[in-house]
């Protein structure tokens, strides 16, 4: 059963650029299906959230410009759901703006704040998780972040230290020490060989005025930036209002401007099969696998002598791969990508330079 009191909202403003060339600047890796479930990563997480709030309780925050794409998908969302944001200012504006809408509706709300596209495979273990925090978040008027048990020194995640202390309400409950942003390898295998440090999926989980006095202790000046904005939430105001403030506001996000300076944080230590799927590799880690290593999404690919691939054919073209061992390939309809797995940090690189000859046509 659902709480009338819960709250859910959907991050979905990012470009995905390390998911390129499927991830686009007009069509996001959120709006995209990447697993071939027939579902999109935003759809997944919608989804996923009607077990533990109400529907008209969702909102997702988007830019602007995907507000057509969002309505496409998720066509039961009523027009005052989906926020719109008039540029890209980081998380941290984003959650503000969406706590002020939703503390005008309910000022006793209990709100998870999540990413859209990332990837949960176990989900009745994440309603759980979810659920123990926002019993932590209601009654001892805190921050709570999900933390992921680390199999590996992943160098792409930020940590969380985590402090063994008695008093907590559930022993999954752990008192933040520190965040740590995407160390490097050295420092990632120490952190894991410690024990007391956590991957941050940057999924959140307060109550409205849990979450408004920390703005106003630590960004202040963007509290009163949407707090004058009361009267206008919900009302044919709302959009011109936001047009006025969002510039001014800081590019921050939530963790470096409210959860790494606020003394109330506690994380939950969680095995729900997360990922945040940033990259192709992540990716390959959930997909089936052939014999030979190989994941494969599309209809028409055929592999010969190849081994431990990820292939994702996005058309219909028939693709025929020999010898390749250890490779990332994307095909779409105007783009093919074929890079070493282990130098997928480099295409971010090779989409500047396509776009420094071409301009922004591959973008």
């Amino acid at each position: 059963m659902t709480d009338p009191r819960t709250y859910c909202v959907i991050m979905a403003g990012g470009i995905g650029s390390r998911f390129w060339p499927m991830s686009r600047t007009a069509y996001p890796k959120q709006f995209l299906d990447f697993l071939g479930l027939g579902r999109t990563l935003i759809q997944q997480t919608y989804d996923r959230f009607l077990a533990l709030c109400p529907p008209e309780n969702i909102l997702v925050v988007t830019n602007a410009q995907y507000a057509p794409i969002v309505k496409q998908q998720l066509p039961t969302m009523k027009d005052e759901q989906i926020l719109l944001e008039p540029g890209r200012r980081n998380t941290a504006p984003c959650i503000a703006y969406a706590n002020h809408v939703i503390a005008k509706r309910d000022p006793d709300a209990r709100i998870i704040v999540a990413p859209s596209d990332h990837l949960v495979m176990k989900e009745p273990e994440f309603h759980e998780t979810v659920r123990l925090a926002l019993r932590q978040a209601a009654d001892h008027d805190c921050l709570v972040t999900l933390g992921i048990m680390p199999n590996r020194p992943d160098t792409g995640y930020g940590y969380i230290q985590f402090a063994e202390e008695a008093g907590t309400a559930h022993p999954r409950v752990k008192r933040v020490r520190t965040f740590t942003e995407k160390p490097d390898h050295d420092t990632a295998l120490r952190f894991i060989e410690s024990g007391d440090f956590l991957w941050n999926s940057g999924i959140f989980v307060w109550t409205a005025r849990s979450i408004r006095n920390a703005f106003q202790r630590h960004l202040p000046d963007m509290e009163r930036a949407f707090e004058a904005g009361h009267e206008a939430y919900g009302t044919p105001a709302e959009r011109t209002f936001i047009a006025g403030v969002y510039g001014d506001c800081a590019s921050i996000s939530i963790d470096y401007g409210v959860m790494e300076k606020a003394d109330n944080v506690f994380v939950i230590t969680s095995d729900f099969g997360w990922s945040d799927l940033g990259t192709w590799g992540s990716l390959y880690t959930h997909l089936p696998h052939d014999e030979a290593g190989n994941a494969i999404v599309g209809d028409q690919v055929r592999l010969y002598d190849c081994a431990r691939n990820v292939v994702h054919v996005q058309d219909e073209r028939l693709v025929v791969l020999q010898g390749l061992e250890d490779h990332i390939v994307v095909s779409t309809k105007d783009a093919l990508l074929v890079v070493r797995k282990h130098d997928e940090q480099k295409i971010k690189q090779f989409v500047n330079d396509a776009t420094a000859e071409w301009g922004a046509k591959y973008v």
